[in-house]
């Protein structure tokens, strides 16, 4: 029985956590990971409190597991979806794009563990020093909201490693248990996968995207809108229209107009592929089939394992 403090401190069998992805993270694709052995999150991101609700009570019934919600904090709504989340006693919070400091000791008040996504060393230490019982350190190559750093997996993982005494978790670029172990020999304790788990039945986004994320080949996707918030986006339509905007210096509000809104939904949810915003991860270029998320799991712990044992007896 594998066993380290991811392990223990959300009490899950396999340190694979499935991520918080809006449009795709539903609380099908959380209990079936859950269900697997991993830690499956409710993407709250896309939902209005009442639907977060409707998802967490959902994914009570549909597993008996630790799960968890995340929660981009530059979000609106962020105090009924907070009174909500306790309400409903998540026992986990992911928290990202924005100061850990403003929610964490709630939180943590309330018996909830509480996890802040970062993408460097600095802003590990934030969280660290905000109470966060573990940071998930995102590199460069992961979907959706970016760090501007560009730093990648490789070398932010031991950075933040080295910077923090938490346990910290992988993200970014990671769908395979050999990239697992590398990670982990990194000094990650476990590693957070979302791309991966999007091209999955119980996933909520649209059959289209999860099409064009198995058709997806290396350089398919490319960090985007960093005058705004930074978002990695499999090219389309939309992003050459951002792409040329910011080849002319467009500012902020400029690539604000032209994302408008509900772009990310006709993307991913509504699976309008020219019009619509496709966050995915450079890892897409790996992914060649949809398949059950349980199978997702045990595959990634099963070559992990071999691996692990391959490289020691060498």
């Amino acid at each position: 029985m594998f066993s380290n403090r991811i392990t223990q401190l959300f009490n899950i069998q396999y340190p694979i956590i499935q991520a918080g992805m809006v449009w795709a993270s539903g609380w099908k694709l959380a209990s079936a990971v859950s269900n697997a052995g991993g830690l499956g999150i409710i993407g709250a991101g896309s939902m209005y409190p009442a639907v977060l609700r409707e998802h967490i009570q959902q994914c009570k019934k549909a597993t008996d597991n630790p799960f968890a919600v995340n929660l981009p904090l530059l979000y609106p709504n962020i105090e009924k979806h907070i009174e909500i989340i306790i309400e409903e006693k998540v026992p986990i919070v992911f928290t990202s794009a924005g100061n850990p400091k403003t929610w964490t000791s709630i939180l943590k008040e309330k018996g909830i563990k509480v996890v802040h996504v970062v993408s460097s060393s600095a802003f590990a230490l934030k969280a660290q020093n905000a109470g966060c019982d573990a940071v998930v350190a995102e590199g460069f190559e992961a979907g959706g909201h970016n760090g501007r750093e560009e730093t990648t997996t490789m070398v932010l993982i031991p950075a933040v490693c080295n910077a923090v005494t938490i346990p910290v978790i992988a993200a970014g670029g990671i769908a395979t248990g050999k990239q697992m172990l590398a990670a982990m020999v990194l000094g990650a304790e476990a590693v957070q996968i979302g791309s991966r788990f999007v091209c999955t039945p119980e996933a909520s986004s649209h059959m289209n995207f999860k099409e064009a994320i198995v058709n997806a080949k290396e350089g398919d996707t490319m960090l985007m809108m960093k005058k705004t918030v930074p978002v990695r986006l499999l090219k389309n339509k939309f992003y050459e229209s951002i792409a040329a905007a910011e080849a002319e210096g467009a500012d902020g509000e400029t690539l604000k107009n032209i994302l408008g809104k509900g772009r990310a939904k006709k993307g991913m949810f509504e699976g309008n592929l020219e019009e619509g915003e496709l966050e995915i991860g450079q890892v897409s270029a790996l992914i060649n089939e949809i398949k059950p998320a349980a199978k997702i799991v045990k595959e990634i712990w099963d070559e992990y394992c071999a691996m692990k044992e391959q490289i020691a007896e060498k």
